[in-house]
């Protein structure tokens, strides 16, 4: 039987089936019908949306950072605007003839740019240059090409350059803070970002700029109490000397006994901010704040004004002497014999020998109490990014070697931003005070002023310490003429492998001028000189007079010993 004649024997479909896939395909068309009308008529606003959503951006709009700046007004840290050259690299790619102005204006090769552009094809967004300078900016835009868009930005300038960078800090690319006071602050000078919301077509170029528009709030502006002219002289200074003695590096810490307030903070290496392609992450601490030292010789007139205020001590009690004596199998020696010694001769020979004495009669928990009070083993109050607390042992832990070792400083560290508090208590009749680098909005809160000494022990304390840079003193090379300096050296062993090391030291001097009132104190740091000294006396304690001298000058700071400053002034005629 052929294929023809067994299908003629079907019977036909029944016509209810051509009917049913009729009514589907009519219901389906109805319901299309009814959603088209709904959408385009009832719900208009689906739609709508659902285009906003592919053409509609909202653009940050970047807020202005405050500037920083000195006591005086004087800028510290700035901030520029600049443009952000931004690409849509498949649309950049659409149009080749345009690639080799293009990277003419952006200092790139044509296959350089070529090369970035096709890794990033697939990207809406690629930024070719950051931070271009308006008139670099506009050159760019003006060989239009597709897909090249500009972008607001600001950049960051520092006018003090390397002089306050490591107190100042810097930030990074985006504006925030990375470093320093741009970095504790960085909230309070940031500000909040405004926005704006455009139409913006397939390749992201803006076609309408819309009314809503929410503007950026700028970033607060800070004062420092830092004084840019100190500073500036400050770090002239121990640039100076670090290189003229061969040191590792050095700092100055200058301040204000009576407010706390720092005037100026400068070390050397530092970098400059301004070229971050040079900067050496050994420049950018602050080395005031962050590293720690043993103090030295520079701590017997902490240790002596609590001897004497707590009334174990006179002035003129008698210490005898030898030259040196043995603390268990410790033999703690002067430089030489100095015989008997009150504590005047103490400070003005610096004898590690009396010293020794004075810390093993008023024993651990006394020495450890006298250096707890000044504030060793605890901030400063500055705030300041990554400040150390030092290292001050519980006293349960000394023995008589460690007492006696910590009375001439070692065995414990200090950062030199309490070094300097410490001496700034002297200096104000016995008011410890935190430090602080900030005036008015923007500052930490800070703890009241609290007293460690009595304030005629503060007094007595200057005036032994005057004796220091007198010429049977240690630090003859800090006196100024014209002003009385109450101050104190120090030469400490750098600890190493195993012990202390013998060809390696930090050379300090503290002090402070007018004596009688203090207007400024000023410690100042060599760590390890290598030339022909390394004694804080010969090395330290010149720094701090070319400092002071200036300092003194740019306060206007009458002098307070005017018959030496007569004396120095016809020895001056004379030698002409």
């Amino acid at each position: 039987m052929s294929r023809r004649e067994s299908n003629k024997r079907l019977p036909p479909p029944e016509r209810w089936r051509g009917y049913f896939v009729l009514a589907i395909f009519a219901v389906f068309a109805v319901v299309l019908a009814g959603r088209a009308f709904d959408l385009q008529v009832l719900d208009q606003a689906f739609l709508t949306h659902e285009g906003d959503k592919r053409h509609l951006r909202t653009v940050s709009v970047p807020a202005g950072r405050g500037a920083i700046k000195d006591r005086n007004g004087e800028p510290l840290a700035l901030s520029a605007p600049t443009e952000s050259v931004w690409a849509v690299p498949g649309a950049v790619l659409e149009a080749p003839e345009k690639l080799a102005p293009l990277a003419r204006t952006l200092n790139m090769s044509s296959a350089e740019l070529r090369k970035r552009l096709q890794a990033y094809k697939s990207r809406q967004f690629l930024y070719l240059r950051r931070q271009y300078s308006p008139a670099d900016a506009r050159a760019v835009m003006a060989v239009d090409a597709p897909g090249i868009f500009l972008q607001r930005e600001y950049k960051r300038y520092y006018p003090a350059g390397e002089a306050a960078a490591q107190i100042v800090g810097m930030t990074n690319i985006d504006g925030r803070g990375q470093e320093g006071i741009e970095l504790d602050r960085d909230k309070f000078l940031h500000g909040g970002p405004g926005s704006r919301r455009v139409v913006k077509d397939r390749l992201g170029r803006v076609v309408e700029d819309l009314a809503e528009f929410k503007p950026p709030q700028a970033g607060h502006d800070l004062q420092l109490t830092i004084d840019s002219r100190m500073q500036y002289l400050a770090y002239r200074h121990i640039k100076s000397a670090v290189i003229k003695n061969d040191a590792k590096g050095g700092l100055v810490v200058m301040l204000d006994p009576h407010t706390g307030e720092l005037r100026a903070v400068a070390s050397y290496p530092s970098f400059n901010p301004n070229d971050r392609d040079s900067i050496d992450p050994a420049g950018v601490r602050a080395r005031a704040a962050t590293d720690v030292m043993e103090p030295g010789s520079t701590v017997k007139p902490i240790l002596l004004s609590q001897a004497l205020d707590s009334g174990l001590y006179n002035t003129g009690d008698v210490i005898h002497t030898k030259g040196w004596f043995m603390v268990g199998r410790l033999t703690v020696r002067d430089f030489r014999n100095y015989g008997d010694v009150d504590f005047a001769k103490i400070l003005q020979k610096s004898s590690n020998v009396g010293a020794a004495h004075v810390g093993l009669k008023m024993g651990a928990e006394g020495v450890w109490s006298a250096y707890n009070k000044f504030g060793f083993g605890e901030t400063t109050g500055t705030g300041f990014p990554g400040e150390r607390y030092g290292v001050l042992k519980d006293f349960y832990q000394w023995n008589n070697v460690e007492t006696a070792t910590a009375s001439y400083g070692y065995g414990l560290s200090v950062t030199a931003l309490q070094l300097i508090r410490a001496y700034g208590a002297i200096a104000d009749d016995g008011m410890l005070r935190s430090l602080r680098f900030i005036k008015g909005d923007g500052a930490n809160m800070h703890s009241p002023p609290r007293r460690v000494i009595s304030a005629q022990t503060a007094r007595t304390m200057r005036h032994l310490l005057e004796g220091v840079v007198t010429p049977a003193g240690t630090a003859t090379r800090a006196a100024i003429p014209g002003y009385r300096v109450a101050g104190k050296t120090g030469t400490a062993r750098k600890a190493g492998g195993g012990g202390y090391k013998h060809d390696s030291h930090q050379a300090l001097f503290v002090g402070m001028a007018p004596a009688e009132d203090p207007a400024l104190v000023t410690l100042v740091m060599l760590d390890e000189p290598k030339k022909d000294a390394y004694y804080g006396g010969a090395v330290a304690a010149p720094v701090f007079a070319a400092v002071m001298r200036d300092a003194l000058r740019l306060l206007r700071v009458p002098p307070d010993n005017p018959g030496v400053l007569a004396a120095a002034a016809n020895s001056s005629r004379a030698g002409t």
